[in-house]
């Protein structure tokens, strides 16, 4: 099969790349940017999926079977209005016009993300939206453009990736690494804190599994993507603490933690934008969620990696970098 990833040198982009790859599948990556990973025989166009008409002419030129769409603005920086994501609004409607003018391709994969939802809040249905980012109100309207298009006339679903980590993730989640080897991170309060995050090899497999699908199993559905089994932030942690022959990391009282959030506040107020805790950060690293992953399972079969292997590999990949 000839597969098209948009979003190709993200973290999940090109991990997908490399399991697409792995299975003998014929693999386009398309991105603004180049890869970090090798790439192989692989490949990668360069543009920008705002460029509408460019992105329809290389999309037609390629002539792919199917389609994985994985490109996004994905940070919560903005704060004003909702021209800051063009991408996960304007670039999906180029994607979804691309689609409808590639008639080779019979399949596409959308990706929205968990943050259509608040963090803890258990959707009722798959278009029960409750956003507190602009950003989740930006993938709100990413899902909302599939269904209305129809996913460009041909076999779609969506998927909504959990926090994901792993070898090549971004700067945002190295910085937690770059913490505990420094010996600056703490746990805050006593819980275990489990959450559906989702190592970056599974997730990879999952995107693969869903293109090769039965068509009954995932037409017009929405799908978690994310480890079967809740990782605890607690263990999460002090395993990549051992990988890395770090200190043993300390746990603040959540009464501290609060009260340095509060520090955190002032200090973003002040300018100082990159100081890395504060009170929607506490909030977050407090709020649990499990999402029922069941139907993710059924179309997608057992997981590659262990949360064990997943931290053996983050560890050793963070150390060469540093």
């Amino acid at each position: 099969m000839k597969v098209l990833v948009i979003g190709s040198s993200g973290l999940i982009g090109q991990w997908v790349i490399d399991r697409l790859r792995k299975e003998g599948h014929q693999t386009i990556g398309l991105d603004k940017t180049p890869p970090q990973l090798p790439t192989g025989t692989s490949e990668h166009i360069i543009c920008d999926i705002l460029d509408r008409s460019a992105l329809i002419s290389k999309v037609s030129i390629v002539s792919p079977d199917a389609l994985i769409h994985l490109a996004a603005r994905t940070d919560l920086d903005e704060t004003k209005n909702l021209i800051g994501y063009a991408a996960n609004i304007d670039g999906v409607r180029n994607i979804i016009e691309a689609v409808r003018q590639a008639p080779a391709i019979k399949r596409a994969i959308y990706t929205s993300s968990q943050l259509v939802c608040r963090v803890g809040h258990t959707p009722l249905s798959d278009t029960d939206y409750c956003p507190d980012t602009l950003y989740g109100q930006s993938k709100v309207l990413t899902e909302k453009i599939v269904r209305e298009e129809d996913g460009g006339g041909v076999e779609w679903c969506l998927t909504r990736p959990t926090t994901i980590w792993g070898p090549y993730m971004g700067p945002h989640y190295q910085n937690m690494l770059r913490l505990i080897r420094k010996g600056w991170y703490f746990h805050c309060g006593k819980g275990k804190l489990y959450k559906s995050y989702g190592y970056v090899g599974n997730i990879a497999n999952q995107y693969v599994r869903l293109l090769t699908a039965k068509a009954d199993i995932i037409y017009r559905k929405t799908f978690y993507l994310a480890d079967y089994q809740p990782l605890s932030l607690r263990d999460y942690a002090d395993g990549l603490a051992r990988e890395m022959n770090s200190p043993g990391i300390p746990t603040a009282p959540i009464l501290m933690a609060r009260f340095l959030a509060v520090m955190g506040d002032i200090l973003n107020a002040c300018g100082f934008k990159r100081f890395p805790f504060n009170s929607f950060r506490l909030k977050n690293i407090l709020t649990e969620y499990i999402f029922d992953l069941s139907s993710t399972e059924a179309a997608c079969g057992p997981a590659l990696f262990t949360h064990e292997q997943g931290i053996k590999e983050t560890a050793k990949w963070f150390l060469a970098l540093n």
